[in-house]
């Protein structure tokens, strides 16, 4: 599988294609053109040919792609059947609504439990997965070797949270609090969702929008 000099602009739409594929699977649809898929994503028949082809070859002319061939390979491009191991750091509303509607077995995820430092929250669960003292985030880690770490921590503790799990090998982070993390010079890859950023995005368009039939 090549995976060489790869634009995160493709890497980003590739969830999107996975989606879409298995919402087509879970319908019995079984093959599709890169047009028609193309039609129904918004994207070029063209494009969507270049994103695979950073990959390889995977439709057939005159064919198209076979739906759960296709599914399964873009699944392995995106590490879903490799069983990284997840944490949470933060079962709040947030973390607890991520645990108990991200199907992380389902997704090829193993997700271990929860760190929190509410002494009534130690010993319960979150989506039937266990809460554990965050004074022992860092010794778990390192012994389970965790790859992933879900942070839905409030901004304050963030970077100090942050330190413990690199200090402890953590090769992951998924992070939702809004703050810049600094991982030093360390291998530890960093995801950061800001809700916000999408919010703006929409409210831009909405402007974009107005301004146009003012325009008229």
């Amino acid at each position: 599988m090549k995976r060489t000099n790869i634009s995160n602009n493709v890497i980003r739409r590739l969830p999107r294609y996975l989606r879409k594929l298995d919402d087509l699977h879970a319908k019995g649809e079984e093959r599709i053109s890169s047009g028609e898929l193309g039609r129904q994503m918004g994207l070029t028949p063209s494009q969507i040919r270049q994103d695979f082809s950073c990959f390889g070859e995977f439709g057939q002319q005159g064919y198209g792609y076979n739906i759960e061939s296709l599914s399964k390979e873009i699944g392995q491009i995106l590490g879903t059947y490799r069983d990284y191991s997840a944490i949470l750091v933060g079962p709040g509303h947030l973390g607890t609504a991520l645990v108990e509607n991200f199907k992380f077995i389902i997704d090829g995820y193993t997700f271990l439990g929860a760190f929190d430092i509410r002494p009534e929250m130690i010993g319960t669960t979150v989506g039937g997965y266990p809460i554990y003292d965050i004074a022992t985030l860092g010794d778990f880690v390192k012994e389970h070797k965790v790859d992933i770490a879900i942070l839905t921590v409030p901004r304050e503790p963030a970077q100090e949270l942050t330190d413990v799990l690199v200090d402890a090998g953590i090769r992951a982070i998924w992070n939702f609090t809004n703050v810049e993390l600094d991982v030093g010079d360390t291998d530890t890859l960093v995801e950061n969702i800001h809700f916000a950023d999408s919010l703006l995005v929409l409210t831009y368009r909405l402007a974009e929008q107005d301004d146009l039939r003012a325009a008229k």
